[in-house]
């Protein structure tokens, strides 16, 4: 076990600075006292997959919403907890590090403190791997006074990212029966979180007493529902990113002889490609949805920037910036049906040197047509959940390769008279994940520590913590808590005549909703040569990330123009159909009762179509 974790930092001033900003708390997580009003009981976005989810979870499935009020919130059905024994959590990193994870655990051990001093706050060193050895440390106040607000892992560190397997789940439960924890809180993102729901049943099922919290941390920001808005460390990465590509765009203009083709981390989704692009307006952005949606090939996308870049020259610009997802590679069929053939020969055992000569014709010519650098990427093996290594595979010097001999063929039939293309390519991922958080994600994740305890004051089990109406002040924010079983879904596949849900139920990374406001905003791609961000150069610098100052409480721009209140909108209709019950009660005169009927005929309707399986329109996430 790496002796680093758990030691103080050395700080540099600006890191000391950090360390005396304490995040704001929202009026419900004030005071002693933990005020819950339960919802309905839960179901899940994609009604048919229902009851298999019901049936992989009969413990945890359907539970209602949690709602932590303030202190003065007059609603009598609220469950008011005054009485705060002594607890026991655990806690550990499983997912891969993005700013704001350590603010998680302060947050979590001042609200088990200020509940009762004598409580204890465990972290798990090394990840899920430390957790299955059962070493920990204790987490005290002299531990986390040099980690407050900073950003890393390292003050417990991780490793593998799950806890799956009967064995990992055994050890888990023997971990927390050992240690005689009360709770368990598990950071990390779409994966770790679906292992965090799979444990929670499994300790339900065999009446572990340790109740288990997920706390929604991946920098990807594809961890998005009806519950989530958005994940900490995704405002950083985003701002982070951003800042580099902007200086990159300047360097473009101010040379005017360069492409830069820039590759971001972003795993399958390409939400921070487009928060990035939103941001700092390079001239293209090529997002995976659009290539999925549109069935583009390769040589689609080759030639689309190739276009771009023939009528820019045609404007004598001979320079530009182009985004890329980290996951477009497999957003392309032909690319990703390529890379299915090479993962399931090397499921059957066959060797690096003889995967191309097994390869169906089709993907044989694909794979030969390849630069031999991505040849020797795309067999590398697999992630564990089947994927590619996405972060090794360079799609951006794939395309810079594919569009400069493109040009080069166009110049020489006579089509483009321009100079002559360069490119400059760059993959922007760990200089990002590193960084120290911004003031949002750092009170976020307080929040969202703070939450985890009033989960497990409430007894709870199985639940996520969340947060709405985050793009407004802290003092706005409402604080609950949701069944991580309502936000999972079944994979689907064609067989036969319909589509039938196989798999094993689990949270799935969300992609754009190419019909939200977020994407409405995105005037990219497909690359309209009128478009003023291709053609005008119309680049934006939102400077250096900013913990105090004009520019410290800006937020991402995907989630302030987003109406996702969703918690919020539930309470709403409850308060709504209370109503109507006080309204229509027996005695109530006819008219009255008539309008009732008739409304709720039409709307019960118009529900029941929306909610059925066939119904065409495209369920929210």
């Amino acid at each position: 076990m790496n002796s680093d974790y758990g030691v103080p930092r050395e700080l540099s001033e600006l890191q000391k600075k950090r360390t005396e900003y304490h995040p704001e708390l929202p009026p419900c997580l004030q005071g002693t006292t933990v005020r819950v009003e339960f919802g309905d009981g839960t179901t899940t976005a994609d009604y048919s997959s229902s009851h298999v989810i019901s049936r992989t979870f009969p413990h945890t499935y359907g539970q209602p919403l949690a709602h932590f009020l303030r202190a003065t919130a007059k609603i009598p059905e609220a469950q008011i907890i005054t009485e705060h024994p002594v607890i026991r959590v655990g806690i550990v990193f499983s997912g891969r590090q993005s700013p704001g994870g350590h603010n998680v655990i302060w947050g979590l051990h001042n609200a088990i403190k200020i509940h009762n001093p004598e409580s204890v706050l465990i972290g798990f060193l090394g990840g899920t791997e430390g957790l299955f050895a059962q070493k920990s440390l204790e987490i005290t106040e002299d531990l986390l006074s040099t980690y407050k607000n900073q950003g890393g892992f390292d003050l417990l560190g991780r490793t593998v990212d799950q806890i799956r397997t009967t064995e990992q789940i055994n050890a888990t439960r023997a971990a927390c029966l050992a240690l005689k924890l009360d709770g368990l809180v598990i950071i990390g993102g779409v994966t770790s979180n679906s292992d965090a729901a799979q444990l929670a049943e499994s300790f339900a099922e065999t009446k572990c007493p340790t109740k288990v919290v997920g706390v929604p941390v991946t920098l990807y920001g594809d961890l998005k529902n009806q519950f989530v808005e958005m994940n900490v460390g995704f405002d950083t990465i985003c701002r982070v990113n951003s800042q580099i590509i902007s200086n990159i765009c300047t360097d473009a203009l101010s040379a005017q002889k360069y492409y830069y083709f820039v590759r971001l981390m972003s795993r399958k989704a390409s939400h921070v490609a487009l928060e990035c692009a939103l941001q700092s307006h390079p001239n293209m952005v090529i997002l995976g949805e659009e290539v999925s949606l549109s069935k583009l090939t390769i040589f689609d996308i080759t030639k689309q920037i190739c276009d771009a870049v023939q009528a820019r020259a045609e404007q004598e610009k001979y320079h530009g910036v182009v985004l890329i997802p980290e996951g477009l590679i497999e957003s392309i069929p032909e690319v990703y049906a390529l890379l299915q053939e090479i993962h399931s020969l090397q499921r059957q055992g066959v060797s690096v040197e003889n995967i191309s000569s097994q390869l169906s014709p089709w993907a044989s010519a694909l794979f030969e047509f390849l630069p031999p650098l991505i040849r020797k990427q795309l067999l590398l093996l697999p992630e564990s959940d089947d994927s590619a290594q996405l972060s090794q595979i360079e799609t951006e010097k794939l395309l810079a390769h594919l569009v400069e001999a493109e040009m080069n063929k166009r110049t020489k039939e006579g089509t483009y008279k321009g100079k002559k293309f360069n490119a400059i390519c760059h993959f922007f991922g760990y200089q990002a994940r590193g960084a120290l958080p911004s003031k949002f994600d750092c009170d976020y994740a307080y929040v969202l520590g703070h939450i985890c305890y009033h989960i497990l004051a409430a007894g709870l089990n199985g639940y996520m913590a969340t947060v709405t109406n985050l793009k407004h002040p802290v003092n706005k924010w409402k604080c609950g808590a949701a069944p991580i079983t309502a936000m999972m879904t079944v994979k689907r596949y064609t067989r036969g005549p319909g589509a039938t849900p196989i798999g094993k139920p689990a949270l799935h990374p969300a992609t754009i909703d190419l019909k939200g406001k977020a994407y409405d905003m995105n005037y990219y791609f497909m690359f309209p040569c009128d478009s003023s961000f291709l053609m005008d150069d119309m680049y934006r610098n939102p400077g250096p990330m900013q913990f105090e100052g004009p520019g410290a409480d800006v937020k991402p721009l995907t989630l302030c123009i987003e109406d996702q209140d969703y918690m919020g909108r539930i309470k709403k209709l409850q308060e709504y159909l209370e109503k109507v019950k006080s309204i229509v009660k027996p005695g109530c005169s006819q008219d009255v009762l008539k309008a009732a009927l008739s409304s709720m005929a039409s709307v019960t309707e118009v529900l029941s179509v929306m909610s059925a399986p066939s119904f065409k329109g495209q369920l929210p996430l």
